[in-house]
């Protein structure tokens, strides 16, 4: 069974820094895309980050430059390292592996930046 587990998010004021971890269990997690993904109320869900299984990163323009995605295949994990948070960054953040049509996620973690 796939598990993806989020920890990591909470309250944290404009300016501030977060950084959200995936720990992955129930795949061959060298294999995978991984990624970040947020939505906030009223919103559809957008992407934030991603890694491809070679380790390149792919960001939102919203997020460039503030944010940072990381893998570590020895341990089944993905990081999102978010730094000058603003209030628009408020969100529930979640999880994302792909590999060809299959596709998980975990439960989120909420964000939110205050003013």
């Amino acid at each position: 069974q796939v598990q993806l587990v989020e920890s990591g998010g909470g309250l944290v004021q404009a300016g501030g820094s977060l950084t959200l971890s995936c720990a992955a269990s129930g795949l061959t997690f060298n294999r995978y895309d991984v990624g970040w993904y947020r939505q906030a109320p009223g919103k559809q869900r957008e992407l934030v980050a991603t890694i491809t299984s070679t380790s390149i990163p792919n960001y939102a323009d919203t997020v460039k430059g503030r944010f940072t995605i990381s893998r570590n295949n020895a341990e089944s994990a993905v990081s999102l390292q978010m730094t000058s948070l603003r209030p628009e960054d408020t969100a529930v953040y979640y999880c994302n592996a792909k590999f060809n049509f299959l596709s998980f996620w975990g439960q989120g973690t909420q964000v939110t930046v205050s003013s």
